[in-house]
């Protein structure tokens, strides 16, 4: 660790991360309970964020939170609901549906949460999340996505689906997005871990070696995330930072629409929950957006659907 103060020491959560006055409340649905057959015996807990304004005769957008338990924390660091609530309300992002949805496990074993842990030592997280294959893109186009379609009225335009998440979370939506651009175009990443866990260092080849996709994706790490130091010396391949980085630039080298930014922070969501709702408009910039200077719905805060 570099002297001085704690690399984590300098951020707070803004406003737009927090309840504000008049700002319509969505509403979290659930738990719910997904089973897997893509790895049999497991199941997936998920919540589903409702906003005030949704409805249901609107074709609506979708973004799908992995490691859901962290993302909805009402005390955490990330606080998506917030962030959707306030960001919907001033139109600077469409209205849409999200989805929080923890690593399978099997019955018997605990559910992560805020006091257990994100679930790597007693979930099938290491597994579905790290390994760089289409098994957690399966999941959730074949399995998560058919329940969420009979749900609610979410739009069929991939570009109009977005997915996140932090550390393996992080790079399981990358997965997702990769192996399936026809379903999913937007990804937050945060802290996210394209290392050795499972392989997963090799997206930077791979995103060079293929066809540029439609993907757009927001990236963001500390310069104090793990960094690969070990007894045994140096390994690059287990250096968050610079695995991000490397993957930064092979995204740019083919093109993609790629925004990124680098901070001090230790692995985790300290910095990243800060600047969620930036990562959020930029993804989401260029939903439609009226003009015409007598359109004073446009003009206005989006208001609660009428039920």
């Amino acid at each position: 660790m570099p002297p001085g103060p704690n690399p984590n020491s300098q951020y707070r959560l803004g406003p737009d991360s927090l309840p504000q006055e008049g700002v319509p409340k969505g509403e979290i649905r659930g738990p719910y309970t997904l089973p897997c057959d893509i790895y049999p015996g497991t199941q997936h807990t998920y919540w589903v964020y409702v906003p005030a304004q949704y409805d249901p005769a609107v074709p609506t957008a979708l973004m799908i939170f992995q490691d859901g338990q962290a993302f909805k924390d009402e005390n955490g660091d990330l606080r998506a609901q917030n962030v959707m609530d306030n960001l919907i309300y001033r139109r600077e992002i469409p209205v849409m549906i999200g989805v929080f949805i923890n690593p399978g496990r099997r019955p018997d074993q605990p559910e992560p949460s805020p006091q257990a842990g994100w679930g790597d030592g007693f979930t099938n997280r290491p597994a579905e999340y790290n390994t760089p294959d289409d098994k957690y893109a399966r999941i959730i186009t074949e399995e998560l996505m058919p329940v969420l379609y009979k749900e609610y009225n979410i739009s069929k335009d991939p570009e109009m689906h977005g997915i996140g998440g932090s550390s393996s979370g992080a790079i399981a939506a990358f997965s997702v997005a990769w192996e399936r651009p026809n379903e999913f175009r937007k990804v937050l990443s945060s802290v996210g871990s394209f290392v050795d866990l499972r392989g997963g260092y090799v997206y930077p080849e791979r995103v060079l070696a293929s066809e540029k996709k439609p993907i757009r994706i927001f990236l963001t790490d500390g310069r104090n995330d793990n960094r690969g130091i070990g007894r045994g010396g140096y390994d690059e391949k287990r250096d968050w930072f610079y695995q991000n980085v490397r993957l930064m630039k092979a995204l740019t080298q083919k093109g993609y629409d790629v925004n990124y930014s680098w901070s001090m922070n230790l692995h985790g969501q300290k910095f990243s929950g800060m600047i969620l709702p930036e990562m959020m408009r930029w993804l989401w910039r260029d939903g439609p957006v009226s003009t015409n200077p007598n359109d004073m719905v446009e003009r206005g805060f989006r208001q609660p659907a009428k039920r």
